[in-house]
């Protein structure tokens, strides 16, 4: 109880400052405990097979656009020359 009646009786900016510090410190710990459960997660290999298969339609939509790409920009080099 001492640190919450010590904190009120700061000033405006010191305690957006603790605010800020705290903010940032708990989104590191987050983010370690999120990276750190990814790598355990990605181990595994049927998550890797089942992400793998999840992925395919992401290529696919990838070779369409490329492929496209490239099909225009062949017409507009033919129409030049």
């Amino acid at each position: 109880m001492k640190i919450i009646l010590h904190l009120r009786n700061q000033p405006e900016k010191v305690k957006r400052h603790i605010l800020h510090v705290l903010t940032i410190v708990f989104a590191i710990i987050l983010l370690f405990l999120w990276f750190y459960s990814l790598g355990k997660s990605l181990s595994n290999p049927d998550l890797r097979v089942k992400a793998s298969n999840d992925l395919k339609p992401f290529f696919i939509l990838k070779d369409n656009l490329v492929g496209g790409y490239k099909s225009i920009s062949e017409s507009n080099e033919e129409a030049q020359q």
